[in-house]
């Protein structure tokens, strides 16, 4: 009798566990099993969720993640570097599993919150932190921009291009870098002028310098200067004239769609998939696949950076078609595209045919 009332019990608690597991979860479009417990959250870097920008495609990722695997995810913004710490510690205190910082200059502020929670997983967009908790997403923005040089070296109307950059350090220099390089490799006699903002949010100051490097005669400008950028497509649209077109390039989304009242005068965008990475580490947490103390890469190759669909609209399709040469030539390793302006200006490219 005993026995048989201790195999009830014993039934009854097997049911039970199960039914909790059967509520914890759920199945996604793709057969893998998510737990609805599982929380994500992201902190942006200066500029919002809604920059155009690098923000907005690392938020874009995360959403269709959500979308598909039935996640709990928050965001919150950072208006300046101070909220950075707060904001990272916030995410934290809401039981996130995982936490997305957003941007290179959060790497020192989100290193010292993983070294403080060693049990929190983290990642990270735009620069390495060594931390066995966190996995870095670096893209190889040199090669994307400098598809971005081939259009502009090829349209230039006065051998003179320009390029705004958020801010003069190394991860910035790198669209330069591509820029430079790529406009060179098919324009010997082209000029590029450089100018930084100091800011991602200063719409004004973008604007004035765009305007700068219109008047000194660049017909084309490439910006990498995050929500600043929207600054440089008002001095283009501004300035352009009947008997003079000018043209700006965007950055990291398909600008001519995120910011469609400028679209007759972007050229191009250089795609920066930030969403597909974002979207990526969400789905391998999911899957008990997230890999700490490693930074991942994201290239032509690896579909980390692109040209936005919407050139064929201002681009002619033969300069189109020598893009996709320079892109295969760049994934199949027979351009290695410089990732600082010095070795850029000292680059001599292949000129494909």
């Amino acid at each position: 009798m005993f026995k048989k009332a201790a195999a009830i019990v014993l039934s009854l608690a097997l049911v039970s566990s199960l039914m909790v597991g059967c509520g914890a979860s759920s199945a996604s479009k793709d057969g893998a099993t998510t737990s609805k417990k599982v929380k994500v959250g992201l902190t942006t870097s200066e500029g919002g969720l809604n920059d155009k920008s690098f923000n907005q495609s690392a938020n874009t990722g995360i959403e269709r993640a959500k979308n598909e695997l039935g996640l709990d995810y928050k965001a919150v913004e950072s208006m300046k570097k101070d909220d950075f710490q707060p904001n990272l510690q916030a995410l934290i205190s809401n039981n996130s599993d995982l936490i997305f910082g957003i941007g290179f200059q959060m790497g020192d502020d989100l290193d010292a919150i993983a070294k403080k929670n060693p049990n929190k997983k983290f990642a990270i967009v735009d620069t390495v932190v060594n931390e066995k908790n966190v996995v870095s997403l670096v893209f190889k923005e040199q090669e994307g921009s400098f598809l971005m040089g081939v259009i502009a070296g090829k349209m230039t109307k006065s051998n003179k291009i320009g390029f705004v950059g958020g801010m003069n350090i190394d991860s910035i220099n790198k669209f330069a870098a591509g820029y430079i390089a790529g406009a060179r490799t098919v324009n010997p006699k082209i000029q590029v002028e450089e100018k930084y903002v100091n800011s991602y949010t200063d719409t004004n100051m973008a604007e004035e310098i765009a305007k700068t490097l219109y008047n000194d005669g660049c017909d084309i400008v490439y910006h990498a200067a995050g929500g600043s950028g929207v600054g440089v497509f008002k001095a283009a649209k501004e300035m352009t004239s009947q008997s003079k077109q000018l043209w700006a390039i965007g950055v990291d989304m398909d600008q001519a769609e995120t910011v469609p009242q400028y679209a007759d005068v972007i050229l191009t965008s250089m795609v920066k998939r930030v969403d597909n990475a974002t979207y990526q580490v969400v789905k391998d947490l999911t899957k008990g696949k997230f890999q700490g103390g490693k930074a991942e890469y994201f290239g032509l190759k690896e579909n980390g950076v692109d040209i936005a669909p919407s050139s064929k609209k201002h681009v002619p399709s033969d300069i189109l078609t020598l893009v996709d040469k320079y892109k295969d030539a760049i994934k199949n390793g027979k351009i290695k595209v410089p990732d600082t302006i010095k070795d850029a200006n000292a680059f001599k490219g292949e000129e494909l045919k």
